[in-house]
């Protein structure tokens, strides 16, 4: 890994949700995701209305980080299995990197989780039990209704892009964010 770098963006909440935001939309797909990968409690269905949150606050951070490989990573074929490691590494980073983004929260504000929850080894969603972590689980923009890959190329400039046929992308981006300026 090169570097990771940090990519911030403020904007209004209305506006956002306007141009980025569809929950009917985005949590069909955040459900597909879980019947394939899992179910967690970052995730859709939920038992509250999500524009209530988006409606709490007046302005949003965006927070992307945006991990660079090495030449000498880009270069390497992966098999499946050594693909798959390498890339569960990168989602444990997830946690140090949140821990950007609960340091900015007060009484004001939320935090969202960069991506799906990974604070658990396995979510006890799956086995319906309640949350082991809600004190430091939050939801991410994905699964309030947010369009991500949007987010990211209109915002910073830059495409969502995905490991394939053994090679790792040229980077990766973790985006998530702080709700805040409570109304």
């Amino acid at each position: 890994m090169s570097e990771i770098k940090k990519l911030t963006a403020d904007v209004d909440v209305k506006d956002y949700c306007e141009s980025y935001v569809n929950f009917e939309e985005v949590s069909k797909l955040c459900i597909e995701e879980q019947e394939m990968l899992g179910y967690n409690w970052n995730y859709p269905p939920f038992d509250f209305d999500v524009n209530d949150v988006w409606d709490s606050y007046n302005k949003l951070k965006i927070i992307a980080f945006k991990i660079d490989f090495s030449p000498e990573e880009l270069e390497h074929t992966f098999s499946d299995q050594e693909l798959e490691f390498v890339l569960k590494r990168f989602e444990r980073i997830k946690g140090r990197l949140m821990n950007d983004i609960y340091m900015l929260e007060d009484e004001n504000s939320l935090g969202l989780f960069l991506g799906k929850c990974n604070l658990c080894m396995r979510c006890t969603r799956e086995v319906g039990i309640p949350c082991k972590m809600p004190i430091k689980m939050r939801y991410s923009l994905e699964s309030l209704g947010a369009y991500v890959d949007k987010t990211v190329e209109d915002i910073f400039g830059y495409k969502i892009l995905y490991a394939h046929d053994g090679k790792l992308p040229e980077y990766l981006i973790f985006v998530g964010g702080l709700l805040y300026d409570k109304k």
